[in-house]
């Protein structure tokens, strides 16, 4: 059974990050004269007001793109800029059907938290993706952002680039600073916790969400949003009351397997040696996170936890025993 998708978030001035893909995984973008269509579309929409464009990477079968809506809904203007793309992609190229992965992905997010992260994050794409080799040919690639910041591309002036440095200092000084903090980014690799929402990824994972947890701070999330629980309470009463039906606060429990998919990706560990029973200190300490997560949190019982993990229930319930509280 698939669970309803949830309706985008949408209002005048929110920053969202996007994520399209290709369908199967197929490249989205053959050749340079594909990529220049799909920038040409992008201006457009700047150019028409209906948003402002902080950042955005190419890459052979997916984009990302930092933006802020203004005078028209965020679904409409990705409408005109996905179907009349792949109009064109498959005109040119001779081929019928879907072009593009299911629906775009789009992620609310908390502008003065996240937006110098989530510009970094999203030029640095390309040399993640082994596309370039190194910064300074990040510096001169036209298939992200990051050119334009530089000063190094012309007629990318559509890009709002003053906006982006400003945060970093003024003139020749921001841009400087921008690119250290572009450089001290490369280090950091992958960043999962930038490319979606909820309360897991706002907080950094699950170990400062238990932490928050006891120290009674029982916060507000929905996967839609990437923010603290006082800014997602904000932007849900914004959107109106309807939305407020899509709190997570602990109420509605995940799975098992994907509690502990998200722990192991956390600690490197496979979800098979997970569930072997091993006593190898790292497989203990994660079964333990696991424990704490799934019974302080999620609300399953320590029953239910062994059960998945395959170990019997003083695995689980003897490293939760605080101060003599008993787990079920």
């Amino acid at each position: 059974m698939t669970m309803p998708r949830s309706a985008r978030l949408d209002a005048p001035g929110v920053l969202h990050h996007l994520m399209g893909r290709g369908i199967e995984k197929r490249k989205i973008f053959l050749d340079d004269q594909d990529r220049l269509d799909f920038i040409g579309r992008l201006e457009k929409l700047v150019k028409e007001d209906a948003m402002d464009i902080y950042a955005w990477a190419l890459l052979p079968n997916h984009f990302h793109i930092l933006c802020k809506t203004k005078k028209r809904p965020l679904s409409s203007s990705m409408r005109k800029l996905l179907t009349g793309y792949a109009v064109r992609f498959n005109r040119r190229h001779r081929r019928h059907g879907h072009l593009f992965q299911n629906r775009y992905k789009s992620i609310v997010c908390q502008e003065d938290a996240y937006l110098a992260e989530l510009v970094r994050y999203i030029h640095l794409n390309l040399l993640r993706a082994g596309i370039i080799k190194n910064l300074r040919e990040l510096n001169e690639s036209p298939w992200s952002g990051h050119s334009a910041l530089m000063a190094n591309m012309a007629g990318r002036e559509w890009q709002s680039r003053g906006y982006v440095l400003s945060s970093f200092g003024r003139g020749a000084r921001g841009r400087r600073n921008y690119l250290k903090f572009v450089e001290e980014g490369v280090s950091l690799g992958r960043r999962p916790e930038l490319v979606g929402g909820g309360l897991v990824r706002s907080l950094g994972g699950w170990s400062a969400v238990i932490a928050s947890r006891r120290r009674g701070q029982k916060q507000v999330s929905d996967e839609r949003i990437l923010g603290g629980g006082d800014y997602v309470e904000g932007i849900l009463a914004e959107l109106g009351d309807m939305e407020k039906e899509n709190l997570r606060v602990g109420k509605k429990r995940v799975s098992l397997k994907y509690l502990a998919e998200g722990i192991c990706k956390e600690h490197g560990l496979s979800l098979a040696e997970l569930r072997s029973g091993s006593r190898r200190h790292a497989v203990v300490q994660v079964r333990e996170e696991l424990s704490r997560v799934a019974v302080m949190v999620q609300g399953y019982s320590g029953a239910d936890v062994a059960r998945y993990l395959g170990v019997t229930n003083s695995c689980i319930t003897r490293p939760l025993s605080i101060g003599g509280k008993k787990v079920r």
